[in-house]
Order: C-alpha cells, then sequence, then structure tokens
C-alpha cells in the first residue's frame, strides 16, 4: 500500500489505534475519567483526520475502500456522533458501581466498523464493518445487569444478527456467482447488462436487502427493535439508533445508487412496499407503547421509511436529502435520548412515561429540550425535522413517487399524535408524592451536549442553507 493510500486511511486508523491504545492502558491502569477522555481525544483526531485526507479523495484504497466526499461526510457524522455519546455515557456510567472502562473500548469499536461501512466499496470490506459493529453492539446493548431485560436484548441481537449475516452472506454469493465481481462499480456495469429476468440474480439482491433491513429494523425484519432499545442502557440506544443504521444506510445508497433500482422493477417494487409497511408499523405500533424506549424504537423504524422514500426517487436531489434526514435525524434522535440519560437513576433507565409526568415543574429547560426534540421528530416547521422531512417529500415529488409522498405525509399526521402524547405528559400535573427519578444535576458535559443539540436543532431547522450547501459541495459528483 502506497503513502498516500495509507494517509487517506487515517481516520479509520485513529479510531482503531485509539482503541488499542485504551485496551492497552485499562490493563495496567484502571480510571473511568482517563478512559473517557482517551475514547474522546481518539474521535476529536479521527475527525480532525478529515481534513487532511480531502486534498487526497476521491481515491480508492485497494479494492475494499473509496475514500470520497460522501464518505468523509459521513464519517464526520459518525465520529461527532460517537463523541456525543461518549460524553452521555460518561455520565450515565459513573452513577453505577461497574467496570466501565471496556464499554468506551467497545464504542471506539462500534464507530470502527460504521466507519468502514460507509467506506466499503467491495463486498468484502461491507461484511467486515458490519460484523465489526455487530459484535461491539452484542456486549453493549446486555452491558449493564441491572435486569434480565439488558441480557434479553443481548441474545436477541445476537441471533437475528446472525440470521442477517447468513442472508446477506448467501445473497453475496449469489450475486457473485452470476457476475464475477464483488466490488460495487464493475458489479452495477455487469448489472446495466445482465438478464433482468435472472432468477439467480434477483434471489441474491433480495437476500442482501434482507441483511441489510434486519441492521435498519424495516418492516418485516424489525421485531428486534423495541426489546433491544428497552433492554440496552440508553446511551446505546441512542447509538444504534444513529450511527449504526445511519452507517447502514449511507452504504445501502452506495450500494443501490450506482444500480438504476428503477430498471429492476421487482426490486423496486420490495422497497415500495417495505418503506409503506415501515411507515404505517413504525407509527401504528408507537401508538399502543408507554414506554418512552418503545415509541423511539417504533418511531425510528418510520423514519427509516420516510428515508427509503428518498432512495426510490434516485438522483442528485435524493443524495441531498438523504444526507440532510440523517443529519438532522441524529441531532434529534441523540437529544432524545440524552434526555433519558439524564433522567436514568441508578437501578434502572426513565423508560415509563410516568417518569416524565410533570417534568416541566420540576425540571423546566428539560421539558422544553424534549418538548423541541419531540417537534422535530413529528416534522413541525422551524425544526430541524421539518427540513429533513421537506427535502426527502421534494425527492419523492421529484420523482413522481405519489403514493409514497401520500403516504409520508399521512404517517406524518400519526406521529404528530404520540409525539404530543409524550409533550402533554411533560405539562401535566406532577402526582403527589411521586418520587423522582432525575438525578440531582446532569454533569457538566452531559448538560453540554444536551444544550448544543437543542441550539442545532433550531439553528438547522431556521437556518439549513450551509449544511445543505456543506452536503451539496462533499458529495459533488457522488456517485
Amino acid at each position: 500500500m502506497s503513502a498516500p493510500d495509507l494517509l487517506a486511511l487515517m481516520p479509520l486508523l485513529a479510531v482503531a489505534a485509539a482503541a488499542v491504545i485504551i485496551m492497552l492502558v485499562i490493563a495496567f491502569y484502571r480510571n473511568h475519567t482517563f478512559t473517557a477522555f482517551l475514547a474522546m481525544a481518539g474521535l476529536a483526531c479521527a475527525f480532525m483526520a478529515l481534513s487532511w485526507v480531502t486534498p487526497l479523495t476521491p481515491r480508492t484504497v485497494t479494492h475494499l475502500f473509496i475514500m470520497d466526499g460522501y464518505s468523509l461526510f459521513y464519517m464526520g457524522l459518525l465520529f461527532i456522533s460517537s463523541f456525543a455519546v461518549t460524553i452521555l455515557s460518561y455520565g450515565y456510567l459513573k452513577e453505577r458501581e461497574i467496570k466501565h472502562d471496556e464499554f468506551y473500548l467497545l464504542l471506539l469499536l462500534a464507530t470502527l466498523g460504521s466507519a468502514v461501512l460507509v467506506a466499503s466499496s467491495h463486498f468484502v470490506s461491507f461484511f467486515l464493518g458490519l460484523e465489526i459493529l455487530s459484535v461491539s453492539l452484542y456486549t453493549m446493548i446486555s452491558y449493564l445487569h441491572l435486569s434480565g431485560k439488558g441480557n434479553e436484548a443481548g441474545v436477541k441481537y445476537l441471533i437475528l444478527a446472525a440470521v442477517s449475516a447468513a442472508f446477506l452472506l448467501f445473497g453475496m454469493a449469489l450475486v457473485y456467482a452470476q457476475l464475477g465481481t464483488m466490488e460495487f462499480l464493475p458489479l452495477a456495469q455487469k448489472l446495466a447488462s445482465a438478464d433482468k429476468g435472472d432468477k439467480l440474480l434477483l434471489a441474491g439482491q433480495v437476500m442482501i436487502i434482507t441483511g441489510i433491513g434486519f441492521k435498519l429494523a424495516l418492516v418485516p425484519f424489525h421485531m428486534w427493535t423495541p426489546d433491544v432499545y428497552e433492554g440496552a442502557p440508553a446511551p446505546v440506544a441512542a447509538f444504534i439508533a444513529t450511527s449504526s443504521k445511519g452507517a447502514m444506510f449511507a452504504l445501502l445508497l452506495r450500494y443501490f445508487t450506482n444500480i438504476d433500482i428503477h430498471a429492476y422493477r421487482p426490486l423496486f417494487l420490495i422497497f415500495a412496499v417495505v418503506a409503506i409497511a415501515s411507515m404505517f408499523a413504525g407509527n401504528l405500533l408507537a401508538l399502543l407503547q408507554n414506554n418512552v424506549k418503545r415509541i423511539l424504537a417504533y418511531s425510528s423504524i418510520a423514519h427509516l421509511g420516510y428515508l427509503l422514500v428518498a432512495l426510490l426517487s434516485g438522483g442528485t436531489l435524493a443524495v441531498t436529502a438523504v444526507g440532510l434526514y440523517l443529519t438532522m435525524y441524529f441531532v434529534t434522535t441523540l437529544g432524545a435520548f440524552g434526555i433519558v440519560t439524564i433522567l436514568s437513576g441508578k437501578d434502572r433507565d426513565a423508560e415509563m412515561l410516568d417518569d416524565y409526568r410533570g417534568l416541566a415543574w420540576r425540571r423546566p429547560w428539560l421539558a422544553a429540550a424534549f418538548t423541541a426534540m419531540l417537534l422535530s421528530l413529528a416534522g413541525i416547521p422551524l425544526t430541524a425535522g421539518f427540513v429533513g422531512k421537506f427535502y426527502v417529500a421534494a425527492a419523492g415529488v421529484g420523482s413522481a413517487l405519489w403514493l409514497l409522498v401520500l403516504t409520508l405525509v399521512i404517517n406524518s399526521a400519526i406521529g404528530l399524535f404520540y409525539y404530543l402524547r409524550v409533550a402533554a405528559v411533560l405539562f401535566a400535573a406532577p402526582e403527589e408524592g411521586k418520587k423522582s427519578t432525575a438525578v440531582s444535576s446532569p454533569a457538566f458535559g452531559t448538560g453540554f451536549v444536551l444544550t448544543t443539540l437543542t441550539l442545532l436543532l433550531v439553528l438547522l431547522g431556521v437556518y439549513p442553507s450551509p449544511l445543505i450547501e456543506l452536503i451539496k459541495t462533499t458529495m459533488a459528483g457522488f456517485p
């Protein structure tokens, strides 16, 4: 490998090096604060390395990775998100009498797997990144043993992740058998001239979609989502909802943007049905929940359905819409789980609606921040979520996907009901004698992260132009 190629991989190498350093340090010296600092320093170095790599892009490193503006944008989003999760985790874990240090090692490895996914241009790197991410998440989900929920959630994720990996590998094998390549770009070129009615090729693509569908928790592969979100520690649930799903969707967009999905009617119809089912199932099931984590879990299923509308629309606007929507979704979801993290006690997470009853009278600034996050998830104007949904809808209208756009609008209205239901609980009269689960005051870092996310939510909702221009500039020329 040449020196420029090695330099191009610096963001990935920085995260990997930070994980190795932490592993070596905790073998001799355990200190929660120091380990968290090392993790944050590693992520900060990886983020700064993106600027060093930019002049070298676009560059294909071996046959496995492509470092271009698209990869760098999503890596930056992942590193910032993981940095925020690290800070949230520090305040969350220090209240618990457990060994904290290994958690940050797992978090860095999961971030590395996510970054490998967004830079993948080959089935091998795709699967490698996916397994690095998944194996780290198994342990992170069940890291706390406060109840049987954590272990149950970890086992469920383990089993279903193994099933999805089997589908994915079988699908890759069928595609490789028919086309003789595992690189995304040559694969797309061969698909253009391949027989559109090839049953084995279609079966392979469907199996790949199935494997990806499990990771994204799209209907009908969503069964694990509410149980895993409920059983996982709040910061881990935040990571799964943002970095894990965001990285996988970025890879999905790269893979299918190279392929003209409109030329493959069966694939297009599969994605359309999955998108509609995910929007309706996610929102309708969320209506039935009294657990905030499960509400956010079903909400995430619906949001991935919205993103599929942009994926199916294709074109430059679709790429911009996905980048914008994922950024808005990251900000909002991290903020929502940040509230859950702050309010969680030593013995359990603040996950039931009753835990939030009357919060506005006890912790008004937390109630205001949570209300802003809920309104953004609902897509109310002047919030970041509205801008993201507007661009996704615009991409769908531009490609005349009227049924999908109509479904998006209807489901946004359905979603508004349960988001407002949670907001109403925040401002309800507090129950007499009800003991708050909130900690006395959040750690400085946790409060800073939450304040920053809330300000970003409003700023991006009012003035999104700089972010839109950044996305257009970094992703120019994609695919």
